[in-house]
């Protein structure tokens, strides 16, 4: 049985953290993972890049309607995942916007955050060692 686990946090909160203290809680972050990877619980996953870039689909009087941010509202839930590969957000747009599945519910297309993902590659050692 697989799970797809979605992290919340604040990011305003986090990113008023020291940087030792942010730099510490991703490698905290990143030895977990790697103690999940070594008991075989971890299938994978990406760090998501900040959720003001994010934008979110909508069907609207038969047309693809954009708007910025995710979405946040209570009366839907997350069905589904999907990992794209897209040259940049206009052609995750322009992707997503094809998806059947936005003419019953939003999509919220976030980028991956290239810098923390190079550092889940790694397994949080250093590209240095």
């Amino acid at each position: 049985m697989k799970f797809v686990c979605l992290g919340y946090f604040d990011e305003q909160q986090f990113n008023a953290l020291p940087e030792a203290e942010r730099q510490s809680m991703e490698q905290c972050c990143l030895a977990y993972d790697n103690e999940l990877r070594e008991t075989g619980h971890f299938i994978g996953g990406e760090p998501l890049g900040p959720a003001c870039n994010a934008v979110t689909l909508r069907m609207q009087n038969g047309a693809v309607a954009v708007t910025e941010g995710p979405f946040a509202e209570t009366k839907e839930v997350l069905g589904g995942i999907l990992m794209l590969e897209a040259r940049d957000l206009n052609h995750a747009i322009s992707l997503m916007s094809q998806h059947p599945g936005v003419r019953i519910g939003p999509f919220e297309i976030r980028s991956v955050d290239p810098e923390f993902a190079e550092k889940m590659e790694r397994g949080g050692k250093s590209a240095t060692a």
